[in-house]
């Protein structure tokens, strides 16, 4: 045998080699995987039934009822019923340090100066102007990664590395898969049945590796969003839930969120966030690593100056894409804000349904409602509209231009044989052969050679050109990811500023007079005070109550001007005044709802004060949930009361038939559908019954219910100890109150005077003489009338 014809065997022989080791390293590899996750999987098992055995026939129930058990520091032991099983859930609060050292992370840059005149907020259009693949950008994706990344150590770097680890293992398959694909087709041609067996043979033990690495991918990036969606989704809620309101602050006292309120937020655009991030990273990566160990295996056939051929096709398709690439991510960010508005028009229409079906609106809701809906259809067909060209020019470059350059960079080694040759010489190999009955070419390679050849960079070139595709496709994965980022952004910068009552600040119109208030939630000057001792009393020290307006240049509204009022233990106040006074806004200062813009307000923490308001709220569960809320199962059987207890409180609010009309206390009804108004505000009475606060501010609250049966449930209130601040407008109520605080309506003006049983009684007095006074002049009225009568009669005749 020749020489290079031995070279060419070795060379063959070494390659089958490197194929067998491959396959046989990565059989043990998958094996030690599968073993791996049977252990893990069984110790998952074994800690799972430690748990289901722990779990006591109660907590089982508690299960059931979807409840959870509270523990020191805030934390919740969740019981979560699933396919028969009963698993205990930790879940941890954010610590208030975490939102601290996050804060300044979250803090925008300021906005543009608006016009003074202005009256309309910044439009979600005119912040998703700036959304872009830019600095912005990554400052705001950095600032998220520390939520979903909190440290070095989480699961999340573990799932990354596992995910990186697959995709290194899929590139090198590939490379095997395309060594191996052109050896087949090389044994087919020279007819070698053993070789073309054996590659068979190959071909499927690397068909085992390759196919779970391809499964384990999309698994580990499945898992991947959903721990970013974990993450992201109980740092929200934290926020969003805390103790300062900031969810019902981010609906009425800031207009950043915008009609779509903070549900599309939280729900699809946090599930879209994570869903565009985890993705990209396995299409950047992915294609990236291929590019660079393809473009290293393809030089070795095509020489230096194909891989530059190759390096210039790429700046040169980066270039074409980069400039008919549309702004996606400003498309995605204005998609989302008319998704949310089609969200919660249809969310409005559910619940006003009653209203809406009373005035026969169905017509006109149905107009809101497509007309939404038509502004969002517009939008995605100017979207598709848009990806026609980008599609077209993208399948031209991908496709079809690099294909062509592709063929013409593997006919390199063919048409220009030194090329081939120098590739050899810094291999170290030698391509020549002396057998005439062999040298087909001028490459002095075999045909069943450079066949093989062929369907190997044949192979390589076109996973070059679909990592390259994918590569290119992944910028505008990058812009849609900048449109959600935005959204992600946006929402947690609020949630941030809101929970410590930070609020967008309005420059002071220039046409307002000097010496007139400016009421900009921006500057809030009052103190509110929670910690108060419950004998010291609710105090309101030279208090402005005004109505808060996000947004609009003008400011707030005041309705009552430097409030004064404290009341003591004991010392009932009834307050009262006609509509758009602001009583109801005095019990939104008091519960810090609203802000406080001057002045001070002191009351005892949430524990010693409870508000009532005029429509009471039903949440979704038992009979028994309806009573102690916001109390669940857990903390009712702390506290040491019992369902007898509840009936007792039943009594007092005339509800004693519900649990048997409704079949118990477990049972789990839709309660806004299923009681009355009145009934719904007895069950709110029945609540404040069962919390026995210290101060009780009730809005209306009996407003549904007969003045009797009010009557005795002020007077139990009373008779237990709660002192009671009523905003009411019935007469009846009087006796049970001992200071009216009047709100006259003009120009914020109110008034403070004592009203007790005797002035109560002297009132009625007063009154009952009046009526006499006027009964008695009733005949000569009647006098009158016949004069009138016949002075007419006269005329006409």
């Amino acid at each position: 045998m020749a020489p290079a014809q031995s070279k060419l065997a070795q060379q063959s022989a070494l390659t089958g080699l490197r194929a067998k080791g491959g396959a046989a390293v990565f059989a043990a590899l998958v094996a030690l995987v599968y073993l791996r996750r049977k252990v893990v999987q069984a110790a998952a098992e074994a800690a799972e039934k430690r748990n289901r055995q722990m779990l006591t026939t109660p907590q089982i129930e508690l299960a059931q009822r979807d409840l959870y058990n509270p523990l020191p520091g805030g934390a919740r032991e969740l019981l979560v019923p699933a396919r028969g099983r009963v698993s205990k859930v930790l879940i941890k609060p954010t610590k208030a340090t975490t939102f601290a050292r996050h804060r300044p992370l979250f803090r925008k840059p300021p906005p543009a100066p608006r016009s003074a005149s202005s009256t309309a907020p910044p439009s979600a259009g005119a912040a998703a102007q700036r959304v872009g693949v830019n600095k912005e950008f990554f400052r705001q994706l950095s600032a998220i990664f520390r939520i979903i990344i909190p440290h070095a150590t989480s699961k999340e770097v573990w799932l990354v590395g596992a995910h990186t680890a697959f995709l290194l293992l899929r590139t090198y398959l590939s490379l095997l898969v395309a060594q191996l694909d052109g050896k087949l087709v090389g044994d087919l041609v020279s007819a070698n049945g053993k070789g073309f067996l054996r590659g068979l043979c190959y071909w499927f033990l690397l068909a085992i590796p390759s196919v779970y690495t391809n499964a384990m991918i999309r698994f580990l990036q499945s898992k991947l969003s959903i721990s970013f969606r974990t993450r992201l989704t109980r740092y929200v809620h934290d926020l969003y839930l805390d103790k300062n309101a900031t969810f019902y602050k981010v609906v009425n006292l800031d207009s950043r969120i915008g009609a779509s309120g903070a549900d599309q937020f939280v729900t699809t655009d946090i599930n879209r966030f994570c869903e565009t991030l985890s993705a990209l990273y396995s299409n950047v990566s992915k294609p990236t690593l291929d590019l660079i160990l393809f473009n290293i295996q393809l030089g070795r056939s095509i020489g230096g100056r194909g891989s530059v051929g190759l390096f210039l096709s790429y700046l040169a398709t980066a270039w074409i894409l980069r400039k008919v690439t549309p702004a996606f991510g400003k498309l995605a960010a204005i998609e989302a804000k008319l998704e949310g508005d089609f969200r919660a028009a249809h969310a409005r229409l559910i619940i006003n349904s009653e209203e809406v079906a009373f005035y026969d609106g169905a017509p006109i809701e149905k107009d809101i409602l497509t007309k939404a809906y038509l502004r969002l259809i517009k939008h995605v067909n100017s979207i598709y509209k848009m990806r026609i060209l980008y599609g077209m020019t993208e399948d031209m470059v991908v496709k079809y231009l690099w294909s062509a350059a592709g063929y013409c960079l593997i006919s390199i080694p063919v048409f220009f044989p030194k090329a081939r040759k120098l590739a050899a010489a810094a291999a170290g190999t030698s391509v020549e052969t002396k057998d005439p009955a062999k040298q087909k070419g001028g490459d002095g390679l075999s045909i069943s050679q450079r066949t093989e050849n062929y369907i190997s960079n044949r192979r390589l070139l076109l996973s070059l050109a679909d990592a390259g595709g994918r590569l290119m496709l992944s910028w505008k994965d990058l812009s849609e990811l900048a449109g959600s980022t935005s959204r992600v952004y946006t929402l947690l910068s609020t949630l941030h500023d809101l929970s410590t009552s930070t609020y967008t600040s309005l420059p002071r119109p220039a046409d307002l007079a000097p010496n007139a208030p400016f009421y900009d939630l921006g500057t809030l000057n009052g103190r509110f005070i929670t910690d108060a001792p419950p004998e010291e009393g609710v105090t309101l020290d030279k208090v402005p109550i005004v109505a808060p307006a996000p947004g609009v240049a003008r400011g707030g509204e005041e309705l009552v001007h430097q409030l004064s009022v404290r009341v003591k233990p004991g010392e009932h106040l009834l307050i009262t005044g006609g509509n758009g006074t602001g009583k109801t806004a005095i019990a939104r200062v008091l519960a810090g709802l609203w802000p406080v813009w001057d002045g001070v307000v002191v009351r005892p923490d949430d524990t010693k004060i409870m508000f009532l308001p005029q429509r009471p709220y039903l949440s979704s569960g038992s009979l028994r949930d309806q009573i102690i809320y916001p109390h669940s199962y857990p903390d009712f059987v702390k506290s040491g009361k019992t369902d007898e207890d509840l009936m007792e409180i039943l009594r007092k609010v005339h509800l004693s038939y519900l649990p048997s009309r409704e079949g118990g206390y477990d049972v789990r009804k839709e309660w806004k559908d299923i009681l009355s108004g009145g009934e719904k505000q007895r069950m709110g009475m029945a609540r404040l019954f069962y919390h026995l606060p210290k101060y009780g501010v009730l809005d209306e609250c009996t407003s549904a219910v007969s003045t009797d049966v009010e009557g005795s449930m002020y007077q139990h209130a009373k008779d237990v100890g709660i002192t009671l601040m009523t905003i009411s407008h019935r007469p009846s109520l009087f006796k049970h109150h001992m200071y009216l605080l009047r709100l006259t309506g003009h120009e914020g003006q109110w008034e403070m005077t004592q009203i007790g049983e005797a002035e109560q009684s002297l009132s009625f007095q007063k009154e009952i003489e009046s009526l006499q006074a006027k009964l008695a002049e009733v005949e000569t009225w009647k006098n009158r009338l016949s004069t009138i009568d016949a002075e007419l009669h006269f005329k006409e005749t």
